[in-house]
């Protein structure tokens, strides 16, 4: 046999050459991947063996000949580490692209091993638990529910018409993703939402009209409550960007005109109101307290500050105490009740409240406005003595928004007689 002796098989080769001098091996020679290899054998046939496989392996474009023993080992080890994780984890992961993640992990980490930074990720992150919308809505009104119950003699955080309005605007949010979890939300989903706002369902005959800006900026804050919520309960990751949706971005509302009554139809609705309307009204109208305000009143509240009235901060929208003067006209119509001591001015439920008012305008025969009374006060007030500041500090308001608003509506004559409204001389 002449050596040295060639091994082919198709365009590969391996050549196997014979022991020489002190050096009793075959030794057994090929190229792969550019490089030229070397392995030794005792026997022909160990080496003969080894080559035909090799060249069979080369010919079929396999790289595992340039491995050595070593090499193969860890190989083989990565290849079962890799098949473990996806049978936990169901991922597939490439050993390349193991070590490719691995190599510029280490190179960004400064001698710390990946398993250091890991741990010292997860420190400062939040594990992040699946949540459906709905459910979760669900959790976040019922723990709000709560701040809608008060204590004995004293205000709830949260009113229950606010409660309940923001339970309908969350309630279409979840409808509208159904089956969706808090954690895949997007600002895509955001989009959707407030685009979908663009028509509501009402009870006109239309079926649906268009949403205000201000109703949508209602949503958007329903919203934006929600998923603060949703961050602290771990069911959105503290990164989400949601609030960077351009939907999420608050409108600019159109100012709507200011409407407010007449001191003619003041008068007319003082004459026509009963005994429990009388001086609701006329406290609204003369000295300009909210409706939510006027409702939770007591007559101990009219008496107890000589001259004014007296709204507590806990009777206040603001949740600052203000006291609003009696003007003569207000303090004529208010005389006849001042055997009534305490109680409620208006014991029933706002939307009896709001009922009653509409029989009255009706019966009056006045055309009733939204806010009207609280509207008149500030529109003649601000009239009468051109001070914003004045005038906020009467309605509980910031003198910006009276001066927005109020400015420009009404003379000063116009003010002069819608505060001597006075009962009828019997």
């Amino acid at each position: 046999m002449r050596f040295p002796v060639t091994i082919r098989h198709r365009t590969s080769k391996a050549k196997i050459y014979a022991p020489g001098g002190k050096f009793a091996y075959y030794r057994l020679a090929y190229t792969t991947a550019g490089n030229r290899r070397m392995q030794t054998f005792a026997a022909y046939s160990d080496a003969k063996a080894a080559a035909e496989r090799i060249v069979r392996e080369l010919a079929n474009g396999s790289q595992a000949a340039a491995l050595n023993a070593t090499q193969s080992r860890d190989a083989l080890a990565a290849f079962e580490r890799l098949q473990g994780f996806y049978q936990a984890s169901g991922r597939r992961v490439s050993l390349l692209a193991a070590v490719s993640d691995f190599v510029e992990a280490s190179a960004k980490l400064n001698g710390r091993t990946l398993s250091e930074a890991v741990t010292g990720y997860l420190r400062t992150v939040a594990n992040v638990k699946r949540k459906s919308i709905s459910e979760a809505v669900e959790e976040f009104l019922q723990a709000d529910a709560p701040r809608t119950k008060a204590a004995e003699g004293q205000r709830a955080q949260l009113s229950g018409k606010y409660a309940y309005n923001r339970r309908l605007q969350l309630t279409r949010f979840s409808d509208t993703f159904p089956g969706t979890a808090v954690t895949d939300l997007s600002k895509e989903h955001l989009e959707t939402f407030i685009g979908s706002l663009d028509t509501v369902k009402t009870k006109s005959r239309n079926g649906r009209a268009a949403s205000s800006a201000k109703s949508r900026n209602h949503y958007r804050a329903a919203v934006r409550q929600f998923l603060l919520w949703a961050v602290r309960k771990d069911y959105l990751p503290p990164t989400h960007r949601l609030f960077e949706a351009d939907a999420m971005r608050p409108e600019r509302a159109n100012t709507a005109a200011v409407e407010f009554y007449t001191p003619g139809e003041l008068a007319a609705m003082l004459a026509a109101a009963n005994d429990t309307f009388r001086p609701i009204i006329a406290i609204g109208g003369l000295a300009g307290l909210r409706t939510a305000e006027l409702l939770r009143l007591d007559w101990a509240d009219v008496w107890r500050v000589a001259g004014h009235i007296e709204i507590t901060a806990g009777k206040a929208k603001t949740r600052q105490r203000r006291l609003v003067e009696i003007c003569p006209a207000l303090a004529a119509w208010l005389e006849p009740f001042r055997k009534l001591a305490t109680g409620k001015l208006w014991a029933g439920h706002e939307i009896t409240f709001q009922q009653h008012f509409v029989e009255l305008c009706d019966g009056a025969k006045v055309t009733r406005k939204t806010n009207g009374l609280r509207h008149a006060f500030c529109t003649y007030h601000f009239a009468a003595h051109q001070n914003e500041n004045q005038t906020a500090q009467q309605a509980g308001n910031s003198p910006a928004m009276i001066h927005a608003h109020y400015k420009g509506l009404a003379t000063k004559a116009d003010a002069e007689k819608w505060f001597n409204v006075m009962p009828p001389k019997l």
